[in-house]
């Protein structure tokens, strides 16, 4: 076997240098139509860093971390005619999460979306009885009577006296004679239980009610009244065109009176509850009696919320609270008037007809949020309830709600959210005489105070500048 003898020095030298043209030359003919050799390339640059992901959004308040609702409060009250069709579908359109109406039945036993029970403050039927006997015929002119009350007929617990339209106490069918409401005087208007579904829509048309010297009334008289099945109607038609699903919010609207005056006109038999009857008998039909369903039902009176529960509805529930004023060098809740208030918005008039002196706010101590987390899923309360409105230095004379120049979240959503309820706050409206001198005739700066608080939800008169706040508060927190 031969052995690799190695070549000689200027060979290998001579070799090398042609091995490092070889690297070296470009590829292609030369100029001279010599031996063209490749040429790599130059090295990539090195890939450039990746950015820095974006913050994390920051964690939202409410209850479960979702995003707070808009709920259009009597549809879109602050530009057109409340609970009308026009309105909820503006709400729709607005961006309204939910289509809230106030219920009562009708006299044929039909749920009727109305605010009032007694019209003439948001309808026309002051002008249509100015021409039709029939609709003049039907006003209520017997006075109420005067009833004790049955706690101790102390100042601190209020009027020892309040109206009752029971004229007759042996006949249930006087409280079809007089127009008292929980205790407040409506004698000489209109009761919403003396015409039915038929009337209602053929004679009546809807106002505007809250700020109607400020809103807008081209529509006013035009406007035809709504069942609470078309209210349902337009939630579904609306959710389909949009792609949201929007819930119903319904209140069982003073079911004490409502059900004394349905059992009169033969809704019922005595004892019977024939407004929550009717209410979760068209929730069965529309589907809408489940824990997930796209409703919820709310009241100011815990006894009907109760009743409902013990009758099988499954949805949610809202425990409303009420108020009658503030004290605004303190911050706190007055509940205790002088007046009727104290048996409107003091405490349920369950309540007052149980001989029970507790105020509202019992509802909203930890024991009451307990309680209250037993039959209902959430509270409403009234804004100075979640947010103490104060004016400090505190001076007097003041303009009250004007001169509010600090706000300051309670414990109330704290307290709720603790309980497992979650906390929708009403009503929010543009007009400056609604808004705490604070937020200088902003809307948007008071619905940005609720939300940085952690509030799950807000009644809204414009759900178009609720929506539009939201939007705002949903940026800030890099959404």
């Amino acid at each position: 076997m031969k052995k690799n003898v190695p070549a000689p020095r200027p060979v290998r030298a001579a070799i090398a240098a042609i091995g490092g043209c070889l690297v070296i030359a470009a590829c292609g003919g030369g100029s001279d139509g010599g031996v063209s050799f490749p040429v790599l390339p130059p090295a990539p640059a090195p890939a450039p860093a990746p950015a820095p992901a974006p913050p994390a959004p920051a964690p939202l308040g409410t209850l479960d971390g979702s995003v707070p609702l808009v709920i259009g409060h009597r549809g879109l009250p602050g530009l057109y005619p409340e609970e009308t069709k026009v309105a909820y579908e503006a709400a729709a359109d607005a961006g309204a999460d939910s289509l809230e109406t106030d219920l009562h039945l009708t006299k044929d036993c039909v749920l009727v979306a109305r605010h009032n029970h007694w019209l003439s403050d948001n309808t026309n039927i002051a002008d249509v009885a100015a021409t039709n006997t029939t609709v003049a015929g039907r006003k209520r002119t017997v006075p109420g009577v005067l009833v004790d009350v049955k706690y101790p007929a102390i100042e601190a617990n209020g009027p020892a006296q309040y109206l009752s339209d029971l004229t007759d106490p042996s006949d249930p069918k006087s409280v079809l004679k007089s127009l008292i409401v929980d205790g407040e005087d409506h004698t000489n208007d209109w009761s919403i239980t003396d015409f039915t579904m038929d009337e209602l829509r053929q004679w009546i048309r809807g106002t505007t009610y809250d700020a109607k010297d400020q809103r807008p009334t081209d529509l006013n008289g035009k406007l035809p009244i709504l069942s609470f099945q078309e209210v349902i109607d337009i939630a579904k038609a609306k959710s389909a065109s949009t792609g949201r699903t929007l819930t119903v919010y319904p209140e069982t609207k003073n079911p004490i009176w409502n059900n004394a005056q349905a059992i009169a006109n033969g809704c019922g038999p005595a004892g019977s509850h024939p407004l929550e009857d009717a209410l979760l008998k068209i929730m069965n039909f529309n589907d809408l009696n489940r824990k997930d369903a796209p409703i919820f039902v709310q009241s100011f009176e815990p006894e009907s919320l109760k009743y409902l529960r013990s009758a099988g509805m499954k949805a949610r529930a809202v425990q409303l609270v009420d108020g009658n004023d503030v004290n605004y060098q303190t911050g706190e809740m007055i509940y205790v008037t002088k007046d009727v208030y104290t048996f409107v918005d003091g405490r349920p008039y369950s309540w007052t007809l149980a001989g029970n002196p507790k105020w509202f706010g019992e509802m909203l101590t930890p024991a009451g949020l307990a309680d209250v987390k037993t039959y209902a899923d959430g509270i409403g309360p009234w804004k100075p309830q979640v947010m103490a409105h104060t004016i400090v230095p505190f001076v007097t004379p003041n303009k009250g709600l004007a001169d509010v120049n600090t706000i300051k979240p309670t414990s109330l959503i704290a307290d709720a959210h603790k309980a497992g309820l979650f906390v929708h706050s009403y009503t929010f409206r543009n007009e400056a005489k609604y808004l705490a001198g604070i937020y200088k005739g902003d809307p948007t700066a008071e619905y940005l105070a609720y939300f940085r608080a952690g509030i799950d939800g807000v009644f809204s008169d414009f759900a178009n500048t609720a929506f539009a706040a939201r939007a705002a508060y949903l940026k800030e927190t890099g959404r």
